[in-house]
């Protein structure tokens, strides 16, 4: 396991092409040396027990939905889901409909979708391309930057009745490395470098910014938030639950972890790896595409790479709680690096997105349902354990538990 602070010096001077292939070759390098010892990569320093009740507990399921989803930093999209002024699109996922907006300006804003009048939507579509949105209940038109641009009678308002409504509820919202991120709680400011941190450099190395959206969809399942992340976190569970679908392909017993702060990236080796062991490291092909499972706190996953070896895509997988602690709905979207190069491409990305899903639907969420029910059988105090080569899932649950001021012994 390794930390930022731990990367060759001048690496920030380097081309996004020097840092990316620099960054696969300590990951090969890494990998090889993990299936020569044979000690199964990075790992934890002893196993950890978590208490079912930070799956089950629904006062601290909305402590979770206060905390992380209203007063953390959460991601709404990729730069290239608002690519051009005038792209919208809404982002309700957190229980606050919200309205995410790039003006003529270039910037990316975030409101209240509710019009200051009475309260109605401002629009219903899901995204699309507008400079004004008007409020279908009584016609109060509002600019993609906010602002009150239209009233029908405003004379009747005109003994004070405009002020303060001039300009829609406004939501702290910024966009970096190709990422647009908004805190859900009007009134507070986002503080993303701080939130990043090491990750930050992580995230600028993906060249996200050239990504072009593909596909979308959501991938509903009856369990807890925290149970459906964690199946994005192991390889452990490859060999069994994956037996037909990614076990053919993916080793379960090597762990490639970096940690940073509160987020990190983890790569289980493929089959093929093993090649690396016993070939010159002058004689490697090094990909050039990024790679690797990437979380960022607190919900999404930012998976570069396939259910298929040897192609990568970039799919993201955006986990928000429901109401009750059972309920999770992920939206799952995949991008092509770079942009589509063809029809044919585009026909590849979209099967890959098919292949993902299908493999999320009816292995992992089957069982992330079927486990989480079964957790509510249990006796009062009882614990699931996590291993020491389940170091990811280890970590996760700690930053959580002390996010929201429950830290963990």
């Amino acid at each position: 396991m390794t930390e930022l602070a731990d990367r060759p010096a001048g690496e920030s001077q380097m081309s996004h092409a020097a840092r990316l292939r620099a960054d696969r070759l300590d990951y090969m390098r890494r990998l090889a040396a993990a299936l020569r010892d044979g000690d199964g990569g990075d790992q934890a320093d002893a196993a950890m027990r978590l208490p079912i009740s930070a799956y089950t507990d629904p006062e601290r399921h909305a402590v979770e939905r206060r905390v992380l989803f209203r007063e953390t930093p959460v991601l709404v999209c990729l730069s290239c889901d608002l690519a051009e002024p005038g792209a919208f699109r809404l982002f309700d996922e957190t229980g606050v409909p919200i309205l995410v907006t790039r003006a003529a300006d270039g910037r990316v804003r975030a409101f209240l979708n509710v019009c200051m009048h009475r309260g109605a939507a401002l629009t219903h579509a899901r995204e699309g391309k507008a400079t004004r949105f008007t409020c279908w209940f009584h016609g109060w038109t509002y600019a993609n930057d906010g602002k009150l641009i239209g009233a029908p009678q405003a004379e009747g308002f005109a003994d004070g009745g405009l002020d303060g409504r001039d300009h829609l509820v406004e939501f702290a919202c910024e966009e970096r490395y190709g990422l647009v991120f908004v805190l859900a709680t009007p009134g507070k400011q986002i503080d993303l470098d701080t939130h990043l941190g090491a990750f930050g450099d992580v995230l600028a190395n993906l060249g996200l910014e050239r990504a072009e959206r593909v596909k979308t969809g959501e991938l509903p399942v009856k369990a807890n938030w925290k149970y459906a992340l964690d199946t994005y976190g192991e390889g452990y569970h490859f060999q069994t639950l994956h037996k037909e679908t990614l076990a053919p392909y993916f080793r379960n017993d090597i762990t490639i972890y970096d940690r940073f702060g509160r987020h990190h990236r983890v790569g289980f080796a493929e089959r093929a790896a093993v090649k690396l062991v016993d070939t010159p490291e002058a004689e490697w092909d090094i990909p050039t595409d990024p790679a690797g499972i990437h979380y960022l706190f607190p919900n999404t996953i930012i998976f570069c790479g396939s259910v298929s070896p040897g192609k990568s895509y970039l799919t993201t997988f955006r986990h928000f709680p429901g109401e009750t602690p059972g309920e999770t709905i992920t939206y799952k979207t995949i991008y092509a690096f770079n942009g589509v190069r063809s029809p044919e491409h585009r026909a590849e990305v979209e099967a890959a997105f098919d292949a993902t899903a299908h493999v999320v639907a009816t292995e992992d969420y089957i069982v992330a349902a079927e486990g989480w029910r079964n957790l509510g059988a249990l006796p009062a105090g009882a614990s699931v354990v996590f291993g020491r080569q389940e170091i990811a899932l280890q970590n996760v649950h700690r930053a959580i538990a002390d996010a929201i001021g429950s830290p963990l012994p």
